[in-house]
């Protein structure tokens, strides 16, 4: 008889996750992803003024924030066939890029490095041993003998005060984690200095957009961070100088540490690789537009279908009808009244909780379909469709 076994909340992560799993001889044979927040964003919009939907979008999360309200302004701007001045796309494609920097960071060490990296276990670390497998990976000058005992001792005073704070409820010791101490202690140190590289991206946001997270200076039509290099009211060259800086040390931060620990901690995991399997459908939104109409990008989009990189197939434009009528919801399993699957263009929102329902209705979040497919999006399908494309 298989075994359920719920998880929930699940942690670290935007929002509240249920995650229920049926285990029987030791392999899951079914499983549930159910969202358990009901947001109201559409509901919250109607009758909203839409120049302003952007503001209320992009508060659906604390991280992931500047897309919505990116995605809400083309949305408007869609509406009303409008051409975007190249100025603003500049200032919107750098907007897009920090936060982006911001976003892997927040997501590599806090939000998912706890599961992987055993906090506790760096006391056992050998702090010359920690150093010598630091240098073999980058010559990021906190890796430091110095560096990495001060770690060591501000773990262990944690510890010992028995007040873990957001080290607390770890599974600390257990044998799926597999680290070694020395690279424990690097990554508990690396961790550690990801918080103050995250601040300065968010320092750089704010420089441009007024505040993060929620960013103020999007308008529908383009931006309005005003651009005059000799005014010390607007966007000018002292400005853009200090967001330069911060970026370009938020660069180095990345470069030196935060790609090779996802090396070096991947290749100590490489055996979860063949745990299960996704969907091996992609879709990749394009972006970065480099052109006042959208129809040339720096981020190019389109689909890949069943993993293979030849059937890759581009999208042209935000326009292309290939990605915009082939777009459904279904809410055959989401709390919602009725049981569609319809274009965006055409549904509505209207709440109907039950219980959670095994083969009903078990979640808040609507299933998104290309063409009748599950499709992966987000990092890895931007990769793989930009790959395909040369």
């Amino acid at each position: 008889m298989a075994q359920r076994i719920v998880v929930d909340p699940i942690t670290r992560i935007e929002g509240h996750l249920r995650i229920d799993a049926e285990v029987e001889n030791g392999a899951i044979t079914k499983a549930w992803s159910s969202g358990q927040m009901w947001r109201g964003i559409e509901v919250i919009l109607q009758g909203r003024d839409p120049r302003d939907a952007w503001v209320f979008t992009q508060r659906i999360c604390g991280v992931c924030t500047t897309v919505h309200a990116l995605a809400s302004v083309r949305t408007v701007e869609n509406a009303l066939g409008m051409e975007i001045p190249m100025n603003a796309q500049y200032v919107r494609n750098l907007v897009m890029s920090i936060h982006a920097l911001h976003d892997h960071i927040v997501h590599f060490y806090v939000l998912s490095a706890l599961d992987w990296v055993d906090v506790v276990s760096a006391l056992k670390a050998d702090v010359k041993k920690t150093v010598a497998l630091a240098e073999t990976l980058s010559n990021w000058p906190n890796n430091s003998y110095n560096r990495f005992k001060a770690v060591q001792e501000k773990v262990k005073a944690i510890v010992d005060s028995g007040q873990l704070g957001p080290f607390a409820n770890g599974y600390w010791g257990h044998p799926a984690m597999t680290l070694p101490p020395e690279a424990n202690l690097m990554a508990v140190s690396h961790y550690l200095e990801a918080l103050d590289y995250q601040r300065k991206a968010d320092k750089a946001l704010a420089i441009i957009s007024g505040k993060n997270p929620h960013i103020q200076n999007f308008s529908v039509g383009g931006v309005t961070a005003a651009i005059n290099p000799d005014n010390e009211a607007t966007l000018n060259m002292e400005r853009l100088y200090w967001v330069k800086q911060l970026v370009e040390e938020v660069r180095g931060f990345v470069q030196q540490v935060y790609l090779p620990d996802v090396i070096a901690i991947g290749a100590l995991y490489k055996d979860w690789l063949a745990y299960g399997a996704g969907v091996t459908n992609y879709l990749a939104v394009p972006d970065m537009p480099l052109n006042t109409k959208g129809t040339a990008f720096d981020l190019p989009g389109g689909t890949i279908v069943g993993g293979d990189l030849k059937t890759v197939k581009p999208f042209t434009s935000f326009n292309d009808p290939y990605f915009k009528d082939n777009v459904v919801e279904s809410i055959a399993r989401s709390w919602y009244k009725g049981n569609w699957s319809k274009h965006p263009f055409e549904e509505e929102t209207v709440p109907n909780y039950t219980d959670f329902q095994d083969d009903g209705k078990y979640s808040w979040i609507k299933a998104p379909r290309f063409q009748d497919m599950p499709m992966q999006v987000g990092p890895l399908a931007q990769v793989m469709v930009g790959y395909a494309q040369g």
